[in-house]
């Protein structure tokens, strides 16, 4: 009897070892972070349960990432489905399938992805950036909260009141030195940052005013004074009264933040409130080899459902029109962030934009300490 059970099993095992998985297997590549894969998994999992035919390989890249991406093209091994933003995107059109737009997304995010007239990511959400500031830092200060349509004058004079100018250890706004932070400064003044634009004078009105913010007015902090912290961290450390930053930060807010807090829009320059539109979307290789299912899986990703998943984390600004954001949680003002899409330029995106910005770094280090 033994024997027999001994037989039974070694064929069960035998026979499992020579089922082969028949699914069609997709590779599909992302960064994140931890909250963000959290939310990605189950997704990939339903479409599996709804697509049993299909196997999604997840490639998960939190760091280097456009690196890695770059060295898996040159390979001949480029993933199918590549999570990508706009700033790249122009540097992989050429590897990249064009797709087709349904009109479900904001027109901005689809004009960000787009490169020479043509799509090539359904886009997932909409990036901008807007002012979060400690309503419990502006209460005790006795200073009126910003309102949506408040100037330049008025949004320095905001940081002026807000600053601890004796310990130098409390600052009424951030500051970034890479571009991304400082653009919204010269977009709202008429300028700009590509090469054909930084030099002319509205740009360097804007790019005088962020300047002085932190050489004449010292309300945003040097780097000595930030003490290795990031801006971010300042801000839920209670030593700054405004922070610039988007969307990606509200999880964290919502999670760590020991006062109350919201947003309001960038304030107004000579040319309005613009700030610039960043998006980031799922797009297919030209090389892949199972172009349907890849085009299945963009599908799933960018539904109404998935994007709903992603939306009621606060994690991003859903690019699609008929999701809408959480409004029932932090920030009290969410719709600030879908209010400004219509004002919001997309960011001006060349293929040699990764130098161009290198080059305005090296060129404002001087300026800006």
């Amino acid at each position: 009897m033994r024997k027999i059970l001994s037989f039974i099993l070694c064929m069960i095992l035998l026979t499992g070892c020579s089922l082969k998985d028949e699914r069609t297997v997709v590779r599909f590549a992302s960064w994140g972070s931890k909250s963000e894969v959290d939310i990605i998994k189950p997704i990939l999992a339903d479409f599996e349960k709804e697509n049993p035919d299909i196997k999604v390989d997840f490639m998960h890249i939190p760091q280097n990432y456009f690196q890695k991406i770059h060295l898996l093209f040159a390979s001949n091994t480029a993933p199918d489905v590549i999570f990508i933003n706009n700033l790249y995107l122009p540097v992989y059109a050429n590897v990249l399938e064009p797709l087709q737009n349904d009109d479900a997304y904001y027109p901005q995010a689809v004009e960000a992805l787009s490169f020479n007239g043509k799509l090539y990511a359904i886009p997932r959400d909409i990036s901008n950036l807007v002012i979060f500031y400690n309503k419990d830092m502006f209460a005790r200060k006795n200073i009126p909260y910003p309102k949506s349509d408040w100037t330049f004058d008025e949004f320095l004079n905001t940081a002026l009141k807000l600053t601890d100018k004796n310990r130098h250890e409390i600052f009424g706004i951030s500051f970034e030195e890479d571009p991304l932070f400082y653009l919204p400064y010269l977009l709202s003044e008429g300028g700009g940052i590509l090469p054909d634009e930084i030099n002319k004078p509205e740009s360097q009105k804007g790019l005088k005013f962020y300047a002085d913010l932190r050489k004449k007015y010292h309300v945003a902090p040097l780097k000595s004074e930030s003490a290795s912290a990031t801006s971010a961290q300042m801000f839920l450390q209670g030593r700054l009264g405004m922070l610039l930053s988007g969307r990606w930060i509200v999880p964290k807010l919502r999670e760590a933040a020991q006062f109350d807090w919201d947003i309001v829009r960038f304030p107004k320059g000579d040319k309005g409130s613009i700030v610039q539109t960043d998006a980031s979307g799922w797009a297919v290789s030209k090389s892949c080899k199972h172009k349907k299912e890849a085009l299945m899986l963009v599908d799933y990703l960018s539904s109404k459902k998935s994007s709903e998943k992603f939306a009621v984390s606060g994690l991003i600004v859903p690019a699609r029109k008929d999701v809408s954001i959480s409004d029932t949680q932090k920030p009290l003002n969410a719709r600030v962030f879908t209010d400004i899409i219509q004002s919001s330029k997309p960011t001006p995106v060349t293929v040699d934009y990764r130098e161009v910005i290198d080059k305005l770094k090296q060129d404002n280090e001087k300026m800006f300490n």
